[in-house]
Formats: C-alpha cells, sequence, structure tokens
C-alpha cells in the first residue's frame, strides 16, 4: 500500500455562534469509514480551562492568556501517583493532566466512535492511522494538542507509533503535482541575531539577543550530517543524499535569487521571528524583514516540500489585546501563524515551535528528524520520532517534545524523499552494451546540487514513452502532463552509414519545452532530434526537469 493510501482521519474544531460562550462543533472531515463523517457539539469544560492555564503558568510563562484560559482553583484535581507507588512530580501529574483532558474532550460521542472505527480499519490494513487536526478558532492554535493521550500510562498522540499527528487546514491552494526528489537539498537560512528592545517588547516576544551565527551554521551542518546515519553511528544504505546551502543574513533579494534555483526540496530558517497579522515576520538582517504571505508565494514557486522554523512561537498566531483592564485578555488573530499562512498558500509540509526552544534542544531534534528522513521515512513519521527523541533526553514533565508543530496540506502524502521500494531502477556504475548497435541512453531528474543519485529510466530497446497515464514508462504526475505526452526512440539512418539517432516525438495538448543551452524551445505535435545533455520539460515551464543522457557521452 502507498503512503497516500494510509488510512486518514481528519477533524476539523469551530467555535459556535451561539449564547452559549465556548461552544464549539467538532466534526469529521476526512475519513477512512463511509459511516465515519459525524459530528458532535460541546462547550469547553471549566476543569479544562483551568488545567490549561495552570499548563502555561508553569511551562509557558511568558505566554498570553485567551478566552479558554481560567485561573486554576487552590486544589486543581490532578492524577493521582501510579499503582507502582512511585510517586510522580507535580510537573508529570499537570502533563498528563491536560494530555487526558484534551482527549476525553475531543474525542467524545460519535467522534470517539469513528476514531475506533478508523483504528480498526487501519489495524486491518496493518497500516498506521493518519490523524490530522483542522483548529477553525484561533485560540485553539496555542493549547500543545500534541500532548493527547486516553490514558496514564498511554503514550501522547504524537508520540504514538501507530497514530501519524499533524494539523492541518482546508482553507488551502491545491498542491502542484511535482516528482519526488531521491535526496534532501536544504536552503539553510540563518537570520538576524538582534532584535531592537522596542520590537521585542511589541511583539511580547522573548528573544535571544545574540547568537553566534557561524557557529550555528557548522553545528546545524553537521546535524544534517546524520542524514543516513543511524543513532549508534552507521551508515544506513538507503542512497539518500544531503546538501546544504547556508546563507547568512541575506538580503530578501538573495534569497529569492537563491530559491529561484530551482535546487531545493527543504527551506531551514533559524533567527529571530515574531507573531504578526500577516503570518509573522522573519528578520533577516536588523532592517531587513519578511513575512509569512511574501515567503510562501516564493516557495510555492520553487518547489520546496518541507519548510522548518526554528524560531521562537512560529507556529502561533498573532494576538491583539481585547481589553484594557489590569489583567488583560489577548484575542488570537485568525490565519496569522506562519505555519498557517504558508500551507494555505500551497506549501505542503511547515514545521514549526510552539514556543521558544533552546540552541541544544532543537540540535537534539534536527539530528533526529535528519536520520528519520535518511531511512526515507514519510514527513509525519519522522517528526514523531524526533519527538521521540527530545522525549528520552528532556523527559515527559518538560515542555521540549512538545515544541515542533507540524502543519502539512490536506492533500499531501508526507513523502519528502521517494520510498526506496519505489526507485524504479539507478544509473549503472559501468558501461553494459547496448542493444545491437542502438547506443544505450537515459532519461533521469536533473539535479544540479551536489552528487545526488537521481531517479533514472533506462530508454529500453531504444524507445521510452513518457506520460500521465499508468501504460507509460516514464510516468510524470503533473497536472499539465497529458496522458500520453511524448515518445524518445532510435532511429536508424536509411542508407546504414551513419549512426543511429534519438529523437523526441511529441503528441501532447500543452508540448515539451527543450533547451541544450540557456533558452528553452516549445515543441509541438513536432518531432526533433535529441542530443546527449538536453534538458526536457513535458507540458509547462513550471514542471520538473528530466535530462536525456547517451551513453557514450555519459562517462567523459
Amino acid at each position: 500500500m502507498s503512503l497516500s493510501e494510509i488510512p486518514c482521519l481528519s477533524i476539523a474544531i469551530a467555535r459556535m455562534n451561539t449564547s452559549v460562550a465556548d461552544h464549539f462543533a467538532t466534526w469529521v472531515v476526512q475519513s477512512p469509514d463511509w459511516n465515519g463523517y459525524v459530528h458532535h457539539d460541546s462547550s469547553w469544560p471549566e476543569p479544562l480551562s483551568q488545567t490549561w492555564q495552570a499548563w502555561l503558568e508553569l511551562f509557558s510563562p511568558q505566554s498570553v492568556p485567551n478566552s479558554l484560559c481560567s485561573p486554576p482553583t487552590a486544589n486543581l484535581p490532578l492524577i493521582t501517583p501510579s499503582d507502582s507507588g512511585r510517586q510522580l512530580s507535580y510537573s508529570t501529574r499537570l502533563m498528563q493532566q491536560l494530555g487526558i483532558n484534551l482527549w476525553q474532550w475531543l474525542f467524545q460521542g460519535s467522534i470517539q466512535a469513528s476514531l475506533h472505527r478508523s483504528q480498526g480499519i487501519a489495524i486491518g490494513q496493518d497500516q498506521p492511522l493518519r490523524i490530522r487536526l483542522d483548529l477553525r478558532d484561533p485560540d485553539l492554535i496555542p493549547i500543545p494538542w500534541e500532548t493527547m493521550q486516553p490514558q496514564a500510562g498511554q503514550p501522547a498522540i504524537s508520540l504514538s507509533p501507530n497514530l501519524w499527528f499533524s494539523r492541518t487546514t482546508f482553507d488551502v491552494n491545491p498542491l502542484p503535482q511535482r516528482l519526488v526528489a531521491q535526496g534532501l537539498n536544504i536552503l539553510l537560512i540563518l537570520g538576524e541575531n538582534q532584535i531592537h528592545n522596542a520590537v521585542v517588547e511589541q511583539a511580547s516576544c522573548l528573544l535571544k539577543l545574540k547568537l553566534k551565527l557561524e557557529e550555528e551554521a557548522i553545528a546545524l551542518g553537521k546535524a544534517f550530517e546524520q542524514c543516513g546515519i543511524d543513532i549508534q553511528g552507521n551508515k544506513i544504505d538507503t542512497h539518500v543524499s544531503c546538501n546544504v546551502k547556508t546563507l547568512i543574513q541575506p538580503t530578501v533579494e538573495q534569497l529569492i535569487a537563491e530559491l529561484e534555483t530551482d535546487r531545493y526540496n527543504v527551506l531551514f530558517y533559524a533567527g529571530h521571528g515574531v507573531p504578526a497579522p500577516d503570518g509573522g515576520l522573519l528578520f533577516l538582517r536588523p532592517d531587513t524583514t519578511v513575512n509569512g504571505t511574501e515567503l510562501a508565494q516564493v516557495l510555492v514557486r520553487c518547489g520546496i516540500i518541507l519548510a522548518v522554523f526554528n524560531t521562537c512561537w512560529s507556529a502561533q498566531p498573532a494576538v491583539e489585546a481585547v481589553s484594557t483592564s489590569s489583567n488583560p485578555l489577548f484575542q488570537a488573530i485568525p490565519s496569522s501563524s506562519l505555519a498557517k499562512v504558508l500551507i494555505h498558500h500551497g506549501v505542503p509540509a511547515v514545521l514549526g515551535m510552539r514556543d521558544s526552544i533552546t540552541d541544544s534542544e532543537a540540535l537534539s531534534f534536527i539530528q533526529a528528524f535528519a536520520r528519520a528522513l535518511g531511512e526515507r521515512l514519510p514527513v509525519d513519521q519522522a517528526v514523531a520520532v524526533a519527538r521521540q527523541q527530545l522525549l528520552a533526553l528532556y523527559k515527559f514533565n518538560q515542555p521540549a517534545w512538545t515544541l515542533p508543530i507540524l502543519y502539512m496540506h490536506p492533500e499531501f502524502n508526507g513523502v519528502l524523499v521517494q520510498p526506496l521500494e519505489q526507485i524504479r531502477t539507478e544509473m549503472p556504475n559501468t558501461a553494459v552494451t547496448g542493444f545491437g548497435d542502438v547506443p544505450r541512453a537515459w532519461l533521469r531528474l536533473y539535479n544540479p546540487v551536489g552528487n545526488t543519485a537521481a531517479q533514472v529510466w533506462p530508454v529500453e530497446t531504444g524507445l521510452v514513452r513518457v506520460g500521465r497515464g499508468e501504460g507509460n514508462d516514464v510516468i510524470v504526475s503533473e497536472q499539465w502532463v497529458s496522458s500520453k505526452h511524448a515518445e524518445i526512440f532510435c532511429r536508424h539512418s536509411s542508407d546504414g552509414k551513419t549512426k543511429p539517432n534519438y529523437f523526441l516525438r511529441d503528441f501532447s495538448r500543452y508540448g515539451t519545452l527543450v533547451s541544450n543551452t540557456q533558452e528553452w524551445q516549445r515543441i509541438h505535435h513536432q518531432e526533433i532530434p535529441l542530443i546527449s545533455g538536453m534538458q526536457l520539460k513535458f507540458g509547462s515551464s513550471q514542471g520538473q526537469i528530466l535530462e536525456f543522457i547517451i551513453e557514450a557521452q555519459y562517462g567523459e
């Protein structure tokens, strides 16, 4: 079963406009069970409000309260010590209590029944169950739903190996179809290392004033080198390469120019950021910022699949004061978090932080995350594996494991690096005799970053068919590619004296773009000769680049 066929249960929560305060509707948006599309209405309970505020006061004292918080009573009821007699600390009991309360509030009534049926379907298929949560009220977003657990002693939903948890939004632009890469091509951005105090105070954001960016770049680079290395330090034979390009305090123009090289599938930003209405602000330089809406358009256009932000509160919405009393309340601004804005515009996956994270916590997470991606795990499973590493290092009663927040586009199946079983072939290391006197040739994904092993299709017996349909030799699943788009074939000369040549014949609706220089030429229902090194795009200039290689020239 492919990753796109893994059972998925998507649940949405929205505030209802009723006379009852804090009344919410919960319903299933996507389910593997036809009878699982159910809804349930319930009010936000006072005990949960008290537990949530107590959790904030202990684990995130810099956070601002909202309407779902209530001052805890003097004797806040918490989980009793375990039957084993081991005394649980207050922080452990509070962490568990919030997780259990959230689970019981969300999974009740018909929603609970839908979950159980979905879990049964997943178990029957010997698959995990994806659970995606669409929080349509901004006051729900700061809550650490990743801590949800059915009862004490069972893993939290974001730590379970059988439940792949992420957040989502269905208010999105559709995903463009793209070919999956075989390596991690990462653009690492190191942003501004100091923010003026006025900005810090205005944003109510506790920021570090000094970052040693050069040292951080080296440390992050070493962390990404963990890709393809297991926890014992052994090399994993998964053929996943990791190429990292670092920009330190770039201008907006430099950032866009580098992204427009179309070399990257991952963007990683480390630096300062603050929540703001248009998706937050990232500080590239002391006098240079870029907001989430501006960044989203560039990332989508340039084919970034995963965006990771090691900046405080990058998964949190901006807030505005709604009370001027001595104890003011703050109201979250809808659809203002950086992560949600990027997903809305069509970035497939965004990983942000719920709160500030220390350098050591961030590096531990990145190392484990890179290892998991190096094993070709889907993004949501890789985040769960890395979160488990944070739990092991910093313990359950510390907030480190709750900080990473993953948003995934509802159409994204989580594949960042192509699963090993789906790789059709690889470029041979040594030349092999062709078929008769036909020179052997290949089509391969064009990858200008490093020496990444690219996906390759041999032109068997001198003929290969390209298109979106299943019957083709090279399947390009992009929306502008025709079902039977083109074919590449070898033709002998009529006199038999000259060498056979390769040609491309286009049958498509939108044509094929070809280039062996810096300029692209569109052909439509035409036939042209091919030379080794010629680049091809099928259907659109936005398509993936494939390169045509003839064996004689390949080894040169």
